[in-house]
C-alpha cells in the first residue's frame, strides 16, 4: 500500500486553511464569555500532564458526533454559536486537522492553538490537574 499523500501534507493543508493563535493570544482572552477553548487530547494525555483551566475536554475520536446536533452523542457546549470554539491537542497537528475537519462541517466560529499544549506548557500558561478541576466543581 502507497501512501498517496501523508501525515504532513494533511497537516499542511488544514494549517493553511484553519485560524491558528498563538499561546499568548489564547492566554489574554482566558475567562472570555466568548471563547471556549476545547482539549481534544485522548483521556490518558489529561490525567498524565493535566489540561488548560476552564477548557472542556472533546476526545478527537468523537468530536465529529459531539458537535452534530443530528447525532444521538451531540453536547449542547458546542451549539453556542456565540463563542470561538478553539482547540488543542499535543503539537498542534491533531487540533489543525480537527478544525479543518469542523469547518468542512459547517463550523465558522473555529480555530486551533500553534504547538498545542506542550507550547502551552513550555510558555508558562496555566494549567490544572483533573483532580484539581474536579474539586473546583464540588466547590
Amino acid at each position: 500500500m502507497a501512501i498517496t499523500k501523508g501525515y504532513r501534507a494533511l497537516v499542511d493543508e488544514a494549517m493553511a486553511q484553519v485560524k491558528t493563535y498563538s499561546v499568548a493570544e489564547v492566554r489574554a482572552r482566558l475567562g472570555q464569555p466568548d471563547l471556549q477553548v476545547v482539549d481534544i487530547r485522548d483521556v490518558r494525555e489529561l490525567q498524565h500532564e493535566g489540561t488548560v483551566p476552564g477548557s472542556f475536554h472533546a476526545p478527537r475520536g468523537m468530536l465529529e458526533f459531539w458537535v452534530d446536533p443530528a447525532s444521538p452523542y451531540f453536547k449542547k457546549v458546542f451549539a453556542d454559536e456565540g463563542k470561538e470554539f478553539v482547540l488543542f491537542c499535543g503539537a498542534g497537528w491533531r487540533s489543525a486537522l480537527a478544525a479543518k475537519t469542523l469547518q468542512d462541517m459547517g463550523m465558522a466560529n473555529v480555530a486551533h492553538i500553534d504547538g498545542g499544549f506542550t507550547e502551552w506548557v513550555k510558555q508558562g500558561a496555566p494549567t490544572e490537574t483533573l483532580e484539581e478541576r474536579k474539586a473546583k466543581k464540588a466547590a
